[in-house]
């Protein structure tokens, strides 16, 4: 045995002996601080949607209704000229019709893994609410009681000197 570590003797004990080292044992860290020193991280930051992501989801939703009436138009027997006209048809409406805006109004409509689609719809919804509650768009939280504490400051100064 090294460094009195386990059973001086493994005689009696129903084991082997071996001494294995504890992996779930967590060891402390050095520069631990238990909440970020800086404030700037703890403000909350809006997703980004992707456009990107967004408009190839628009137009895989068109691509969809498409195949759809195109599946449809080959089972009834339908001539393959005539379903290419139908097909681009659709699609032509379908994409003219469709805008990166379309869906703004179905916030709980999205599935969870459209992460874009509700960063969009979230960011449309607080430009909507800004704008009733007729916030201006350059904003800053807290920026009301960094105000009243220069007014206070001010004052206080004011008074200072008058003494």
């Amino acid at each position: 045995m090294s460094s009195n570590v386990g059973l001086t003797t493994p005689r009696g004990s129903g084991t082997s002996g071996y001494v294995q080292r504890n992996l779930s044992h967590l060891k402390p860290r050095d520069n631990f601080a238990p909440y970020p020193k800086d404030y700037d991280l703890l403000k909350h930051r809006q997703r980004k949607p992707d456009k990107e992501i967004l408009d190839h989801d628009r137009l895989r939703e068109v691509e969809v209704k498409v195949f759809d009436l195109r599946d449809k138009l080959e089972d009834e027997g339908v001539d393959e000229e005539e379903i290419e006209l139908q097909t681009s048809a659709l699609r032509q409406k379908l994409t003219s019709s469709s805008s990166p805006d379309s869906k703004s109004d179905r916030k709980g409509q999205f599935k969870p893994h459209q992460v874009h689609e509700l960063a969009q719809a979230k960011i449309q919804e607080s430009e909507k609410l800004r704008k009733a509650l007729g916030i201006s768009a350059n904003y800053e939280e807290g920026s009301h009681w960094r105000k009243q504490e220069e007014r206070l400051r001010d004052g206080l100064g004011e008074k200072e000197r008058d003494r």
